[in-house]
């Protein structure tokens, strides 16, 4: 709901405060006061077309600052906090401002925003009508929203069964046509793939069989340097037993051994060294049977290197295909294993995927055409009580009705596209709103319109701009009636000329001209009782104490007493 809203430098408005309450506001006047710049600045604020042609001469800019109460969790606080707005104790601040020059600036939640944000946000806080501003139902997502809630429980609970099964059958289908679309890359994928896990089977390489075939390679391929140099070393520790001559280090040691022994009970430092002398043995002993062993182990077999070398050819041909080692190979094969699993069952689940969108588009037909029959139900009711809004409204000629065209596609909300049309006179074909009606009957559509929907579209204020244009007498009753009855479910601000509309409001501001024909910061007044009894004798007679114009105001004020939503203003 709107609070207050602050108004600079736009048209004759200088400075101005509105303070705006719950209910019916009405803006009063005489005329080049400036009251239309109150719907005018409303706008700007949110997020209308800036026209630097409004700043007032001499001001150098217009501003427009509003302050609003919001649901601190509600989907505008949502979309202010994603903007990096504030909104504090459930209040949020926005700012527009327009320089001479036509350049344009907002802000919310104390924050620089885009102006689109403001006229974003607007969509779900204020409807404005006035004959030079875009008309919020003259859009068809709005109709068709609006018509939905005027429908009532029926259709909620027929489009939440569409709303699951359109949802599910969305993305079936979407999934669906991408296994379809890929099934000839599905298929080459498949195919590489069982090649390299039958060539991989074939092959049969075993955990770490690559490191053992080049160490066995090796070891062939020198097999007859490891020999000699085997029993070369042998020879050297345990001698030749084929050399008359015994020069080896196994007899050498001995010789040493014995020296020591024979006097190590003399000495214990020369004791421990010939403790060592005696492990050197022991180990020179065990160093040489092994060679020993191994130089007769060692044999060239060609035959066998052959093989090996042939297996690892094998293998390294895998290994540039699969993985650098026989292990990643092996890993791969098992990969590859799975992933075919899953290809060669997409064939199975896309029949599934198949049968439930099948299933979900019977599904979502019937609760499509479910809603195309509540929809038209709710449209004869809602013509008819339009229309007779209307005939009450000084057109009694006009005729309302709504026009439902079902398409082939499915959508988000059925298949339906909601239009309102309007036929002014008998003779004239239905046509949308907006062609169908002059800006001042544009206006009082739009009033029966609201009324009609009230409650059932949830946006809180509601501003009116020139929405008497044209009558007088019993049809301003009316309308000040039916204003009334709309401000009993939200806030609704009008600016009006005629005392028949304005006796019927909750608070009650005039916009006051200066002697200079400006309007000042005390300019905005909101009226006590008596005020109301001056402002409406003017508004009747032109005279603020003509005794008749005074009788007459305060009739009017005792007739609407009881119709206000706030009988004690």
């Amino acid at each position: 709901m709107l609070e207050e809203v602050r108004i600079q430098g736009l048209g004759v408005i200088d400075d101005a405060v509105v303070e705006l309450s719950p209910g019916l506001t009405v803006v009063t006047g005489e005329t080049g006061a400036g009251k239309t710049m109150v719907v005018t600045g409303l706008g700007l604020l949110f997020g209308g077309r800036a026209d630097p042609q409004r700043v007032r001469p001499g001001a150098g800019r217009a501003v427009v600052e509003g302050r609003l109460t919001v649901p601190s969790d509600g989907r505008v606080a949502s979309r202010v906090f994603d903007a990096g707005g504030d909104i504090e104790d459930d209040v949020l601040l926005m700012a527009r401002t327009v320089s001479a020059e036509g350049r344009s600036r907002a802000s919310m939640g104390g924050r620089s925003a885009p102006v689109s944000l403001l006229a974003y946000l607007a969509e779900d806080l204020v409807a404005v009508h006035g004959q030079s501003d875009q008309q919020r139902l003259l859009r068809t997502d709005r109709q068709r929203s609006s018509l939905d809630r005027f429908a009532g429980e029926a259709l909620h609970k027929a489009m939440k069964r569409y709303s699951v099964a359109f949802r599910r059958y969305r993305d079936v289908s979407q999934e669906l046509e991408e296994l379809v679309e890929r099934a000839r890359e599905r298929a080459q994928e498949a195919d590489m793939l069982r090649f390299g896990v039958e060539e991989i089977t074939a092959a049969e390489p075993q955990p770490g069989e690559d490191a053992e075939l080049l160490v066995e390679e090796t070891r062939l391929a020198h097999a007859d340097g490891l020999r000699i140099a085997a029993t070369t070393a042998h020879e050297a520790l345990a001698g030749d037993p084929a050399s008359d001559v015994e020069v080896d280090v196994a007899a050498l040691l001995s010789v040493a051994r014995q020296a020591v022994a024979s006097v190590r009970e003399h000495d214990t430092q020369l004791a421990a060294i010939g403790d060592r002398l005696d492990e050197t043995s022991y180990i020179l002993t065990d160093a040489a049977t092994e060679l020993a062993s191994y130089a007769e182990s060692v044999e060239a077999d060609p035959a066998r290197l052959a093989a090996v070398q042939e297996r690892r050819a094998l293998l390294t041909q895998l290994s540039r295909k699969y993985g650098e080692s026989t292990d990643e190979v092996l890993a791969w094969a098992e990969q590859a294993a799975k992933r075919l699993e899953e290809l060669e069952g997409d064939d199975e689940h896309i029949e599934q995927l198949q049968s439930e969108s099948d299933e979900l588009y019977e599904r979502m037909e019937a609760a499509a055409e479910e809603l195309t029959r509540l929809r038209n139900e709710a449209a004869e009711h809602f013509g008819e009580a339009v229309t007779e809004e209307l005939t009450a409204l000084a057109m009694p000629h006009a005729r309302v009705r709504v026009r439902i065209s079902t398409e082939e596609e499915f959508g988000p909300h059925g298949r339906d596209e909601v239009e309102l049309l309007l036929a002014p006179h008998p003779s004239s074909p239905p046509l949308p709103l907006h062609k169908g009606a002059s800006g001042g009957e544009l206006s009082r559509v739009m009033l029966a319109i609201e009324v009609v929907f009230a409650g059932a579209d949830p946006v809180p204020t509601f501003v009116f701009d020139e929405v008497d244009a044209g009558v007088g007498g019993k049809a301003a009753v009316e309308i000040g009636r039916r204003l009334a009855r709309l401000a009993q479910r939200a806030q609704v601000i009008v600016v009006t000329h005629l005392p028949q509309v304005a006796a019927f409001a909750d608070a009650h501001l005039v916009v006051e001209k200066s002697t200079e024909g400006l309007v000042t910061e005390s300019g905005v007044v909101r009226l006590d009782r008596p005020g109301r009894v001056r402002e409406l004798s003017r508004m009747l007679a032109g005279l603020e104490n003509s005794e008749l114009g005074r009788a007459h105001a305060e009739e009017l004020l005792a007739k609407a007493d009881p119709e206000r939503a706030y009988p004690s203003a």
